[in-house]
């Protein structure tokens, strides 16, 4: 399947004109770019194929010619999120040698993702899943499950605190990881008007100090 560009946020470009001719590969892509912006409107219901398909002013069985079902899409939706997110984790882990700045690193550019990607964020956080198939919700609590494990494993390196300043780094990591997820829920529950980095310094301050 054609791979989202990890560059690219939910706010991509208009579809084509109409009439121009799909190369191949190309409707699936714009089948889950428009799904991805009909995420972003706030308050937005479940979203039907036939909304969809409205959307993009093609037929429903166009649609199921590029998928076999609507939890395909979503599918789509969350590969681009492993992808992109996973790809910019490596590349933090790589680049900072120093285990606390990597922690932070971390945790802004998770944050930062779903600035730039509401819709995604919906998917992240299971709000866009609700009536979906089950499996979706597992791929993305897995996909958090991978988050704490590398949030731990970089924790474990920091030098560890005597007396009653210890603490398991299988709890902090824990602690990070609903700091994340809560940001990404308050991000989506607001209609995207409380950014996920708000007071970001601060609070990581206060659970790395």
């Amino acid at each position: 399947m054609p791979e989202l560009d990890p560059a690219l946020s939910a706010h991509t470009p208009a579809d084509p004109e109409p009439r121009k001719r799909p190369k191949p590969g190309e409707r699936r892509m714009q089948i889950l770019q428009t799904l991805a912006r009909m995420l972003e409107q706030p308050g937005a219901e479940r979203i039907t194929t036939a909304a969809l398909a409205a959307r993009l002013e093609v037929s429903e069985a166009a649609l199921y010619r590029h998928f076999a079902s609507k939890a395909q899409m979503f599918e789509g939706l969350i590969d681009f999120i492993e992808q992109a997110v996973f790809s910019l984790v490596n590349q933090v882990q790589e680049r900072e040698s120093d285990p606390l700045a990597r922690v932070q690193g971390l945790v802004h550019l998770l944050l930062q993702f779903a600035e730039k990607n509401p819709g995604m964020t919906r998917v992240m956080v299971g709000d866009a899943l609700v009536f979906e198939h089950e499996r979706l919700q597992e791929r993305m609590n897995f996909f958090f499950d991978k988050l704490e494990a590398a949030f731990r494993q970089s924790l474990r390196e920091l030098p560890a605190a005597a007396g009653p300043q210890a603490i398991d780094p299988a709890v902090r990591a824990s602690l990070l990881q609903a700091f994340v997820l809560g940001r990404l829920q308050r991000y989506a529950r607001s209609g995207f008007k409380r950014l996920p980095s708000e007071h970001l310094g601060q609070s990581l301050a206060l659970m790395l100090g």
